[in-house]
């Protein structure tokens, strides 16, 4: 399985079965993201929600410094952030701007739209970006050395792959949103386990990322239909009324409830041993 994958700019492995870790690789640059790298991450994504052995998904950042301080602004400077193009036109500027926050919002929402449920391990600098990445996936565990930040305002943009959408969802704080976003200014683990953003927070890097990965294996042991029904019904039902997601539920399921996956598991109750399910 793993000969399938061949990144660049992150690493692939997979530490217990059905379980991928995929970590940023860019150390030396405190795992900073240019534009190849966004690519590559929307890429790897689509990959990985199709392929069926893999469940649940692990992110983490390489080195001890950053699980990652954001945008590589020199670069972006050169490429996104730069002034430079062939249209004159201010209209045409925008829509070629247009396209290209378009095209970077949907490598970031690769991890959300994964049919895996997708786990982030995040330590040290977790700035800008990170917020972006982490806000995409499914469950945020940190180590208490964790420093995060909304650090747009502080390069004179609004953040737009969706930090500004999706926070307030997840803390349900429009208020403490704002006051990170509109300041720009760091905030340790033990505010972001208070307002909800994490779910744990650990001693070190190293527990976060392997209480990730036993998380992923425990979600990797159920049943994939049921598992990637509920990621999908979740974050439906988050953007919808109730009654929205009480009928769109009724449809999911009555495709859903006719796998054998339900027998499987109900009789492994019944006589005490652990199920094993089909590939999806």
């Amino acid at each position: 399985m793993a000969s399938n994958y061949s990144p660049k700019y992150f690493n692939i492995n997979f530490p217990q079965e059905y379980v991928a870790h995929v970590e940023i690789n860019r150390p030396n640059q405190l795992n900073a993201f240019f534009e190849a790298m966004w690519l590559e991450l929307g890429q790897l994504f689509a990959q990985l929600s199709t392929d069926p052995a893999v469940r649940a998904i692990v992110i983490s950042g390489a080195g001890t410094k950053a699980f990652t301080a954001g945008l590589d602004v020199k670069a972006a400077s050169q490429g996104l952030l730069s002034s430079d193009s062939k249209a004159s036109d201010p209209a045409r500027k925008a829509v070629h701007l247009r396209r290209e926050v378009g095209s970077f919002q949907d490598c970031v929402s690769s991890i959300e739209k994964c049919e895996k449920p997708v786990i982030v391990a995040m330590h040290g600098f977790s700035l800008g970006l990170a917020i972006d990445l982490s806000s995409a996936a499914d469950v945020r565990f940190c180590a208490k050395d964790t420093r995060f930040a909304v650090k747009e305002v502080d390069i004179g943009l609004a953040a737009d792959v969706g930090t500004l959408s999706r926070l307030p969802k997840i803390v349900g704080n429009y208020g403490w949103v704002k006051d990170v976003a509109l300041s720009a200014r760091l905030f340790g683990a033990e505010e972001a386990l208070s307002v909800g953003f994490v779910s744990r927070v650990f001693e070190t890097k190293e527990e976060a990322v392997k209480g990730a990965i036993e998380l992923a294996a425990l979600i990797a042991s159920k049943s994939p239909v049921a598992v990637q029904g509920t990621k999908e019904l979740l974050n439906w039902s988050r953007d919808h009324t109730v009654q929205d997601g009480l009928r769109y539920t009724a449809v999911w399921n009555s495709a859903a409830l006719q796998t054998s996956d339900v027998q499987s598991a109900l009789l492994s109750g019944i006589q005490k041993r652990k199920p094993t399910f089909e590939k999806l």
